[in-house]
C-alpha cells in the first residue's frame, strides 16, 4: 500500500545545531505509530518537518497528494477569556482551502454536532470555551483536529490535560479513529501506548523503528533511547533514566 508520509534520511536541527540526523520513517494509511524517547531527543524537532514547520538541513520527505493531517498540539495556546464557543473553536480547524473565516456549510456543522458526540460533549456545542475545564478543552481540540477530515492524526502528548474520566476511553477513541485513519502518536506513557500502537519509534538524535507493540529493555538500550521498563504486577511502567545531552 502506497505511504501517506515517507521521510528518508532526514536532519533537521536549529541555529546550526543539529538535533536530528539519518531519520526514515514511512506511514501507511493503516498505520499507529508511537514515538517515544527522552526530553531533548528531537520528539518535537520531527512532528515540526513533518508539518512543515521546520525545514530539514539534509533528506527528502515524500506525501502523498491525498493526505492530511490533523493535528493536536501538546498545548493550545487559547485565551480563555475571548468569547468563542466550542462549536466556533472545532470550526477553526478547516483547512485553509475553505477558508474558515467563511460561513460554514451545513455538512461542517453537522459534523461538529458528531465529533462533540463521539467524545461525549454534546451538550456543550455553544459553550463559551473559558467555562470548559482542561481535560473538557483537550476533547474539543482533538474535534478540531478531526473537523477537516484527516487521514493522518498526530497527537503530541494527548493525555497532558485530559481528565481522569476521559483518559480511560481515549484510548478507546483512538483504536476506533485508526480504524479509518493513520495515527503518529507522541507520549510518554509507554506503558499505556504499547498496548494500543502497532509500531513504536524511539527519536533520540535518530529514529530507530520498531515494527511491532512489544518492546523490551534490550531492545531500547539497542537503540540508544534511554527508557528503563519497570513492571509492576500487570500493569507495565517507563520511566527514563539519567541521560545527557551535548
Amino acid at each position: 500500500m502506497p505511504a501517506l508520509l515517507e521521510l528518508k534520511d532526514i536532519a533537521a536541527g536549529y541555529d546550526g545545531k543539529e538535533v536530528l540526523n539519518g531519520v526514515n520513517l514511512k506511514i501507511a494509511p493503516e498505520d499507529f505509530v508511537g514515538i517515544i524517547g527522552p526530553n531533548g531527543g528531537g520528539k518535537t524537532t520531527l512532528l515540526k518537518v513533518i508539518l512543515n514547520l521546520l525545514e530539514p538541513t539534509k533528506g527528502t520527505i515524500h506525501k502523498a497528494s491525498e493526505l492530511k493531517i490533523g493535528y493536536l498540539p501538546q498545548v493550545n495556546n487559547i485565551d480563555t477569556r475571548f468569547p468563542i464557543t466550542v462549536k466556533e473553536v472545532i470550526l477553526s480547524g478547516r483547512f485553509s482551502s475553505n477558508k474558515w473565516w467563511n460561513k460554514p456549510t451545513k455538512k461542517h456543522l453537522t459534523k461538529v454536532d458528531e465529533l462533540l458526540s463521539f467524545v461525549g460533549m454534546d451538550e456543550y456545542c455553544n459553550s463559551a470555551i473559558g467555562e470548559l475545564s482542561g481535560g473538557q478543552m483537550q476533547r474539543v481540540f482533538l474535534c478540531r483536529a478531526l473537523i477537516s477530515d484527516p487521514n493522518l492524526l498526530i497527537l503530541d502528548e494527548p493525555n497532558t490535560y485530559v481528565d481522569k474520566t476521559f483518559e480511560a476511553n481515549l484510548y478507546k477513541l483512538l483504536a476506533e479513529l485508526n480504524k479509518k485513519i493513520a495515527i503518529l502518536l507522541v507520549s510518554h506513557d509507554v506503558g499505556t501506548i504499547s498496548s494500543m500502537v502497532k509500531t513504536i519509534a524511539c527519536v533520540n538524535g535518530g529514529l530507530h523503528y520498531h515494527a511491532s507493540n512489544k518492546i523490551t529493555s534490550e531492545i531500547l538500550k539497542s537503540y540508544n533511547c534511554p527508557i528503563e521498563i519497570i513492571s509492576h504486577g500487570t500493569v507495565p511502567h517507563r520511566v527514563l533514566k539519567n541521560h545527557n545531552h551535548d
